[in-house]
């Protein structure tokens, strides 16, 4: 059994692909903001909740799944944990039993303060203008709406 390549093609190099780009600076970020975030008493993931909550309060777990481009069955073992650190509450509505409305505790309100300075930290850390970062985020808006649509 012949295991190897023909020899007009090379195997993609690691280093030149953009999914590797993107993962490794994820990594990154995730390591900046872990770094951040500690004094809060927040993960990442967490941190992104509560950004959708400081943006909109008392919203279901389909909303806050929809926003994050995460499912319930990730989402709800994330937000027990955060209900049992007082962050916030999980409470069946009234209308339909079946949707849960999530709320910001007075506690978890109260760290939108501490997380304002967050993006300063970051823009400082990236080493990019303002007009850098915003370009990027945009571009990179743009890359995941054309692949979520091809895939």
């Amino acid at each position: 059994m012949n295991t190897k390549s023909p020899p007009h093609l090379a195997a993609p190099r690691l280093d030149d692909q953009l999914c590797f780009a993107l993962y490794s600076t994820s990594l990154a970020m995730s390591k900046l903001y872990r770094k951040l975030l500690r004094k809060m008493g927040l993960t990442y993931s967490q941190y992104l909740v509560m950004m959708v909550l400081w943006e909109q309060n008392e919203l279901t777990v389909s909303a806050v799944g929809e926003r994050l481009f995460l499912d319930s069955a990730t989402l709800t073992p994330l937000l027990k944990r955060m209900e049992q650190a007082g962050l916030l509450t999980r409470i069946r509505a009234a209308a339909d039993e079946r949707q849960v409305i999530i709320s910001l505790t007075p506690h978890g309100d109260a760290l939108r303060h501490d997380a304002a300075l967050l993006p300063g930290c970051v823009l400082s850390a990236s080493n990019c203008s303002i007009d850098q970062v915003v370009g990027m985020k945009n571009e990179l808006n743009t890359l995941r709406a054309s692949l979520m649509e091809n895939a």
